[in-house]
């Protein structure tokens, strides 16, 4: 499952972070989930809480934010937001998407111009906005 493997990136990327700032035992992961990723925050949500069981060094609590997508027509400037355009998508090329957001351009048009030119503005892909130290 797609969510496992992102979900350890999470864990492996802030592990690391801790490690190279010597922060404490106890720390809280900030991760925002862009909506062109398609993420069943679920599945993800299940996969912290079982990958990290393996990860002894730290206390770990993470804060999950879903992130709207917003594109932008290269062509005309006109701005929308990518629920709009899923629901003109096959489950085929929305589970594309999932797995390979630059394929968007492939399945997506602008839907004032029609071009296939635009830009993701946010919420692409998983980041991790911030590790913080906490107290246990």
């Amino acid at each position: 499952m797609h969510e496992w493997s992102l979900a350890q990136a999470v864990i492996n990327g802030a592990l690391d972070y801790a490690k190279k700032h010597k922060l404490k035992r106890a720390i809280k992961i900030n991760v925002v989930l862009g909506e062109l990723q398609q993420i069943d925050v679920p599945a993800f949500k299940l996969a912290l809480k079982e990958l990290i069981k393996e990860q002894q060094a730290y206390k770990i609590k993470f804060k999950i934010k879903e992130e709207k997508a917003k594109l932008r027509c290269r062509a005309c400037g006109f701005e929308w937001l990518f629920s709009k355009t899923k629901e003109k998508l096959s489950e085929q090329d929305s589970e594309l998407i999932h797995f390979v957001p630059e394929v968007a351009h492939t399945y997506m048009r602008c839907p004032k111009c029609k071009s296939p030119d635009f830009e993701i503005i946010k919420g692409r892909g998983v980041q991790i906005e911030s590790i913080e130290e906490i107290s246990e």
